[in-house]
């Protein structure tokens, strides 16, 4: 059992896909110009954001496919794998723009340029939009893997907003304070880590068979209520994509010949 499909979860991973392709462009660019490090590792960022949208897509378009032979449970793991591979995608960006942020710490360069700072405002509105989008409708279809792709955006406002921040003490408190975005860009990738981190624990959960104790508990109390039933021996529940699926024994009354036992329809 489970939440019907939501129409706008594929859409909502598409328009993230294609916002986080002209991001890193324009990130990059102004980076590049600018002479801004936290500005281009944002951009990198981005990039990674436009391929774990990818993985995200293929992820929900397998996991919707139905049962058939060989996968006679579904595909509904391919959800929880896609949002694995995003959130070590993650991971992986706060490891790069970390190792890149001490070597410039390290060396010699100029102020990034003043007007990288709207270019940053901007990126935070819309990345902050895609985020609060992206993250109601997995809550809503729950899904764990578009969860992560949310998260995705959330941690490229985060490294804007740090970006920001030092990119303005660079910018206004002079020569002794150029290494500040460096800084920034150091602090963005500990923060990115820390999602990434946390992000990978549902979808491990999921791949593992992770116990639903509580579904478990509602789903006892439900067949216990049915005539019949004498008691529930045992009940396991696990998440299988945007589903549940839950084995069960139950009890009944060893003469109740099997057509009595048997749902009509």
């Amino acid at each position: 059992a489970g939440p019907a499909p939501v129409p706008r979860l594929r859409t909502t991973v598409v328009l993230g896909l294609f916002a986080n392709a002209g991001l890193s462009a324009i990130k990059l660019a102004a980076g590049i110009l600018g002479h801004s490090y936290a500005l281009i590792a944002d951009a990198v960022e981005s990039l990674l954001d436009v391929v774990a949208s990818v993985v995200t897509l293929q992820g929900v378009r397998l996991a919707d496919r139905p049962p058939d032979g060989r996968h006679p449970w579904g595909y509904g793991k391919a959800e929880a794998l896609a949002a694995l591979v995003v959130s070590g995608m993650i991971v992986l960006a706060g490891v790069g723009i970390g190792v890149q942020a001490v070597r410039e710490i390290f060396s010699p360069h100029r102020a990034p340029a003043a007007w990288t700072l709207w270019v940053l405002l901007a990126v935070v509105v819309v990345k902050e939009a895609f985020y609060r989008i992206a993250s109601a409708t997995a809550h809503r279809a729950s899904s764990t893997a578009v969860l992560a792709d949310a998260w995705h955006h959330r941690s490229d406002a985060i490294t804007s907003v740090l970006a920001g921040v030092g990119i303005s003490i660079a910018v206004f408190g002079g020569e002794a304070w150029w290494p500040a975005e460096d800084y920034a860009a150091l602090a963005a990738s500990l923060i990115i880590l820390i999602n990434g981190s946390l992000l990978m624990r549902a979808p491990l959960g999921e791949l593992l068979d992770r116990d639903c104790p509580d579904l478990a508990s509602e789903v006892r109390s439900v067949a216990l209520s049915v005539p019949g039933v004498a008691d529930v021996e045992k009940v396991h529940a696990r998440k299988s994509g945007r589903r549940h699926l839950v084995d069960m024994h139950l009890h009944v009354d060893p003469a109740m010949p099997i057509s009595a036992a048997t749902p009509a329809g």
